[in-house]
């Protein structure tokens, strides 16, 4: 996503890490001209993996002649002429740069990396060129200066400060000596942070566990069986069944394999990813990382990397931030020790005599719902076909926003899997296409994220719409049923969504404010809130419907589902908390780590009490949100923005789900805002008043938790 002209290269080095191959490949190059397609989609028809180098080259040359306009412009600075002008600059960067990252994250290959390696150092240089040119700084601080006298609206302000600051931020005040060494440090990290994520990859592909003796597929279900049955025979390995490091396969695996050594095996697998002394091992890199990172800040004037990193952040400090966290690692540290006790008993109770490891939790947890809860989630996943979820979705925003989405056949995609949709207003008018993609494969990334091919901006007075696309790692169907899901990956889809919805509905002037160009821990706002649908009753009657019988999900299943809702809430609220302390003890060092990743995160965990039934959500060798993802010093995000799509949805719980007063003002002050005002102004802006935690305690079943017990 484009946010300012001055990360735009930036961006597309630490996101996208370009690449090349035959540097004289112009001829027919579809970045090249206008998009003839639907909607001006990507081509991705016509896209091949030698046009990226050569469009890339020519857009850094593109932006840099742009550039040099501004500098040499005889005229006195102006908002139009220099800050607008940079807006409007890196047209054709920014097109290609999107693609192509896109594309080495959803639907990789091994020429694309290489060539994201060979362009990495290129994109960090450019981006320095452009943040670095004391001209053109003298310009933007020229109008900066004189920024009272302007007749400036609220969002054409907005771009004005977050421009200026961007230059400070990115070492335009420093002498030549450290720019030279801030050059130097910016391309490596551009390198080592691509190098994590290409590392990841490698290593979670690389596994397979292959059974072939049927009696250790006990206790798996059988749509679990059927899948791993058709990886089998993918991989090679027909009559026999292929275990990955998916999590749609190893989740489930984990959770109910009787084999207690085969669980032991992928888990081992899983958390040793990256970390095996070996061509991908990240160990040293994220060392590196996290040290560059704390010298680039005190290079710019900051103690550490995470005071850089807050500075722009609702929680504005490392001290709020480890303020909320600690308030609620307490209670859910007792939790999940409760949790633990109450697994070691049902473990002894079946006549053994071992204590509770990692690898067994989620198998005694998922016992101890049916015991408790009379909940299976087997029992669940019928209920949640793909197709079915997806029109859940899609009736929910319908009723919020009168949104409408019709897929698109004759579309460029740039996967078989992937889907496009024409969403529109309740009028029928465009609003944007949606591009939709599920199911995991060896070319994907991991995880579940939102992105953009173009971002939404006003144009000659008309509003430009936006090419969103959502991509997750959902379960596949299989030959005797459809992709059904597990009610996380449920509420992973309401998620995603709404992250969708925060580009789709955008409606700013400038690219670089639109959608989610918000800060990290005010993003999770719109993504979060849309899970609460998904959980309610009455909504979830409206799309829970079992593939076979047509039967809509009864009460009886709907009530257990309720009343298990805070059920491992102890051991998921601290896996997280644990990841985001982690985060935090990395980028808060004043001084280099000089004890290798091992080391670091025994000592973080120790420090907080973790115990040793659970580790973190993502290991320091596999925790690609903050050494690959844009999230360092912000793996926070999810609780603090937990705080406030909690409350938020307050505001429809009280009233009516679908309350359409509320829907509008959410629209007005939050989705359609981008990041044109600050992210507590919209929030109060939208509900009255500061969000408060009590709603999170409450939804989490941390409200009233005792923690006297601390062994």
């Amino acid at each position: 996503m484009k946010k300012t002209i001055l990360a735009l290269a930036a961006s597309a080095t630490m996101l996208y890490s370009c690449g090349s191959s035959d540097e004289n490949t112009t001829t027919m190059n579809p970045f090249f001209e206008a998009y003839q397609t639907p909607f001006e989609v990507p081509p991705f028809d016509k896209i091949k993996n030698e046009h990226f180098a050569p469009a890339l080259r020519e857009g850094i040359k593109q932006h840099q002649a742009e550039i040099d306009a501004i500098v040499n412009n005889a005229d006195n600075p102006t908002f139009e002429n220099t800050i607008e002008a940079m807006e409007y600059a890196g047209e054709l960067l920014g097109k290609v740069s999107r693609v192509f990252g896109n594309l080495n994250s959803a639907n990789t290959n091994d020429e694309l990396q290489a060539i994201a390696k060979e362009m990495a150092p290129e994109l960090s240089a450019h981006s320095d060129n452009i943040s670095l040119n004391e001209k053109l700084f003298e310009r933007v601080k020229a109008v900066w200066d004189s920024k009272e006298e302007l007749d400036l609206n609220a969002e054409q302000q907005m771009l004005l400060e977050k421009t200026y600051k961007s230059f400070v931020r990115n070492g335009a005040n420093l002498n030549e000596a450290d720019k030279a060494k801030l050059r130097e440090i910016n391309s490596r990290l551009s390198s080592l942070t691509l190098q994590f994520g290409q590392n990841l990859l490698a290593e979670t592909n690389a596994y397979k566990l292959v059974i072939d003796n049927e009696a250790d597929l006990a206790g798996l279900p059988q749509g679990l069986i059927d899948g791993a049955a058709e990886d089998a025979k993918a991989a090679g390995h027909e009559g026999k069944w292929v275990f990955t490091l998916q999590n749609p396969s190893i989740m489930p695996f984990l959770q109910y394999a009787e084999n207690r050594e085969l669980r032991k095996q992928i888990w081992e697998a899983y958390k040793n990813r990256a970390d095996q002394g070996n061509e991908y091992d990240n160990k040293a890199g994220l060392i590196e990382t996290a040290n560059l990172r704390r010298q680039k800040a005190q290079l710019l004037g900051y103690n550490t990397h995470a005071d850089y990193v807050l500075e722009e952040s609702m929680a504005k400090n490392a001290e709020n931030v480890y303020s909320l966290l600690n308030q609620l690692w307490t209670p859910a540290l007792a939790k999940a020790k409760v949790e633990r006790d109450e697994m070691q008993a049902l473990v002894k109770a079946e006549g053994h005599d071992f204590s509770i490891e990692p690898w067994d939790w989620r198998y005694y947890e998922e016992k101890l719902r049916k015991q408790k809860f009379d909940l299976d989630e087997q029992e669940i996943k019928p209920y949640f076909s793909l197709p079915k979820v997806q029109e859940g979705v899609f009736m929910v925003v319908k009723n919020l926003w009168g949104l409408t989405f019709e897929e698109i056949k004759d579309i460029p995609v740039y996967h078989p899997d992937a889907k496009a949709y024409e969403v529109k207003e309740a009028d029928g008018s465009h609003l944007g296409v949606l591009y939709m993609d599920f199911h995991p494969r060896a070319s994907k990334r991991g995880g579940a994220w939102m992105t953009s091919y173009r971002s939404q901006k006003t144009e000659n007075g008309e509003r430009k719409a936006p090419v969103i696309s959502i991509v997750c790692n959902f379960s596949r169907p299989t030959a005797n049923a459809p992709a059904l899901l597990t009610f996380d990956e449920v509420t992973t889809f309401f998620h995603e969504f709404g992250h969708a919805l925060h580009g789709l509905l955008s409606n700013v002037q400038y690219q670089s404010l639109a959608g989610t160009s918000v800060p990290r821990d005010f993003v999770e706002l719109p993504s979060q809130i849309m899970e609460n649908w998904a959980t309610e009753p009455t909504v979830m009657k409206q799309y829970a419907f079992h593939y076979e019988t047509g039967e809509v999900i009864p009460d009886e299943l709907i009530a257990k589902l309720t009343n298990s809702g805070t059920f491992g809430q102890g051991f998921g609220t601290t896996e997280y908390l644990a990841a985001s302390l982690m985060d935090l003890d990395y980028h808060t060092q004043a001084q280099d780590i000089s004890i290798d990743a091992t080391a670091f995160e025994k000592v973080s965990m120790s420090k907080i009490g973790l115990i040793d039934e659970i580790i973190p959500r993502y290991r320091s060798p596999y925790f690609q949100h903050i050494f690959a993802g844009g999230y360092s010093s912000g793996y926070y995000s999810y609780i603090w923005s937990g705080v406030l799509d909690t409350d938020a949805f307050q505001a429809f719980k009280e009233t009516d789900l679908f309350n359409q007063e509320k829907a509008q003002a959410f629209r007005k002050e939050i989705l359609e805002r981008g990041g044109t005002d600050e992210p507590m102004n919209m929030y109060i802006n939208f509900r009255g008043a500061e969000p408060k935690i009590d709603a999170l305690l409450k939804k989490r079943g941390l409200d009233q938790v005792s923690v006297e017990r601390t062994k």
